[in-house]
């Protein structure tokens, strides 16, 4: 579906804007246009790529005029662009709110008047009963694209919204892997926060693969979430021990805001979700069983038990797995 598509990614400067720029070059789009405030990373990204396809816009989700201007003649909208860092968001919580919640209605509101095909929201497992700031404003985030699709006038606008959740990107930038690997290299102690801990595991490959597939076969007002296996702080740390000599580490403790587990669907959201096979779909609770039924053509299985889908209870990454994909990160 994408080929001689016009995209356009908001936030495009980052890690996965970057992944998924790759990606999209190689399925043959017409243009991808980045847009985001960092000027030097934008420069960096475009003598990376030297791709002829890619447009290059300085903007802030915050300005909507910009936005709109930015997505004229744009087919398809990745939505990844937010303030992220949890401890820089706890003492600024206004300004995630500028950024993670009114910037998401600004791109809506942009999509829906420039008439774009779909707008697909990046969202994470913050979102789910959140604890702090940041996933406050994802969880409003999500609700805002689910419930889009309410307001589009479907005789004049053709915009479909929906959201897809997912943990932290394995080796992701401020994720544990490259903290680790720069801690080890500049001969400090790994600093962990408790060895009982645990995060869901997903690479870039797998969540580049997830979002394609969501965008070409997801359903406007819903949510999708990959199935994924889990890790403990305990496990990455014994597969840095195996890997490097004389590792010392230091507990910092729990930080504030910070989840012991990562939980993807809660307990409520479980009422609401159906197995996809190599996914979970959180419906828009005003649909009947009846309507999505007949709206998935493929194997769909309503999940009857309420149970949380957290890192905790799902199938654990063994030490040779970790060890395999931080050998791989650091190789890249």
């Amino acid at each position: 579906m994408f080929k001689g598509k016009k995209i356009l990614i908001t936030g495009g400067t980052g890690s996965l804007g970057n992944a998924l720029t790759s990606r999209l070059l190689g399925l043959d789009v017409d243009t991808i246009r980045i847009f985001s405030r960092n000027e030097s990373k934008q420069v960096e990204m475009q003598r990376k790529f030297n791709d002829r396809r890619l447009r290059f816009l300085i903007g802030d989700v915050r300005d909507k005029e910009r936005l709109e201007t930015a997505l004229e003649d744009i087919d398809i909208v990745f939505h990844t662009a937010a303030l992220k860092h949890v401890p820089v968001i706890e003492y600024n919580p206004f300004e995630s709110i500028k950024t993670n919640v009114m910037g998401s209605q600004n791109v809506i509101d942009a999509a829906i008047k420039q008439n774009v095909d779909k707008a697909i929201c990046i969202s994470t497992d913050k979102a789910v009963s959140p604890l702090n700031t940041y996933g406050a404003t994802k969880l409003l985030m999500e609700k805002l694209f689910v419930t889009a699709n309410n307001f589009v006038n479907l005789d004049r606008h053709r915009t479909k919204f929906l959201a897809l959740r997912y943990g932290n990107v394995f080796g992701s930038s401020g994720s544990i892997i490259p903290n680790f690997l720069q801690q080890i290299k500049n001969g400090q102690k790994i600093t962990i926060t408790d060895s009982k801990m645990t995060r869901f595991s997903v690479t870039m490959e797998q969540a580049l693969d997830f979002i394609l597939d969501c965008t070409d076969n997801g359903k406007p007002s819903e949510i999708y979430i990959p199935k994924l296996k889990g890790y403990s702080i305990e496990l990455i740390t014994e597969a840095f021990q195996n890997l490097f000599n004389n590792v010392e580490i230091e507990k910092i403790g729990v930080r504030p805001g910070e989840k012991f587990h990562e939980v993807l669907v809660s307990s409520d959201e479980s009422r609401y979700s159906w197995d996809l096979g190599n996914k979970i779909m959180i419906a828009n609770p005003e649909k009947s069983d009846k309507e999505i039924l007949e709206t998935y053509s493929e194997n769909i299985k309503k999940n009857t038990e309420t149970q949380v889908y957290s890192s905790e209870n799902v199938e654990k990454l063994t030490v040779n797995e970790i060890k395999k994909l931080i050998q791989d990160y650091d190789n890249s």
